[in-house]
């Protein structure tokens, strides 16, 4: 299956939430109850109240300048728009240094271990050297599932036992990575601390570890989010965007949720990239977000 029927096929349950009202609306008329009916349509995507507002004012506005007459004619309108709400920043990963490191953070359920798996499969077979560090040392089994991506996966792990101190176990990835000749270190964070504070106390310690041993690497932190939480996810994204300093965004359950539209909300409210989809089970199914292909396939 080609990227773009992937991505068709990862935001199904979306488009039958909300295609056929979008069909009806652009086979209709260009009046106020199309931008009324179209803003509907898109919060009912999750796109968020201020965000499917925002778009919808845009798209009056063009299409007066423009001068658009049929409805229909303003569907590709529509699509620029969400291109351009989706535009926050580089969307592809910073990997110019040896090593790199890439820090996953989020809650647990999200799918961060799968999607370091995969993630680290993806950058072995564009022929990087890539090491795992199980940082997430307060979740029971958290490395034992690292570790069977990496031998799914056939990359380098490093792990400690249950209650270490996650930045030890990172200590030792990076001594690993620089000894081995690692290009990458991706670096699985816990979900769950006892509140905000320690969650920012840990998270500063590993990066004080990065900035000690790997001064002037190039550093990536991605937030994982489950799709299917909706606006939940982006109250989460906002609460880890205060305690870390995140980079990017990989969305992950696309295929399973009919609120696809959560990627526009997060791009333009966090203003933060979206940097990866998942669009299902398998380890080749994380793919690198193109806001182009994404509208195209939503609209």
């Amino acid at each position: 299956m080609g990227f773009f029927e992937k991505i068709k096929a990862g935001l199904a349950r979306t488009k039958e939430n909300i295609g056929h009202s979008l069909d009806s609306l652009f086979a209709g008329e260009l009046d106020d109850d199309f931008y009324d009916d179209l803003e509907e349509a898109l919060i009912l995507s999750d796109m968020g109240a201020q965000t499917a507002m925002d778009a919808v004012e845009r798209l009056r506005q063009r299409v007066k300048e423009e001068k658009i007459k049929q409805a229909e004619g303003a569907r590709g309108c529509l699509r620029q728009i969400l291109q351009e709400l989706l535009q926050a920043g580089e969307s592809s990963l910073r990997l110019d240094t040896t090593p790199s490191v890439v820090l996953f953070i989020g809650v647990n359920g999200v799918g961060k271990t799968t999607t370091i798996g995969k993630l680290a499969s993806r950058l072995k077979g564009e022929g990087k050297r890539v090491l795992l560090a199980a940082a997430d040392t307060f979740r029971a089994a958290a490395a034992d599932q690292l570790e069977i991506w990496s031998q799914r996966g056939g990359v380098e792990l490093v792990r400690q036992h249950e209650g270490a101190d996650p930045a030890a176990v990172v200590f030792d990835a990076l001594t690993a990575a620089k000894a081995r000749g690692s290009d990458v270190v991706l670096i699985d964070t816990a979900g769950r601390l006892h509140n905000k504070q320690n969650l920012m106390n840990e998270l500063n310690k590993i990066s004080r570890v990065v900035d000690r041993e790997l001064p002037g690497s190039a550093r990536e932190t991605l937030l994982v989010l489950d799709a299917t939480t909706g606006q939940n996810g982006l109250i989460q994204a906002k609460q880890f965007s205060q305690a870390a300093g995140v980079t990017g965004i990989v969305l992950t359950k696309l295929d399973g949720s009919a609120k696809g539209g959560i990627v526009v909300a997060i791009a333009q409210e966090l203003r933060v990239p979206v940097k990866f989809i998942g669009v299902g089970e398998g380890i080749d199914d994380l793919m690198p977000f193109e806001a182009q292909a994404f509208v195209q396939a939503l609209i």
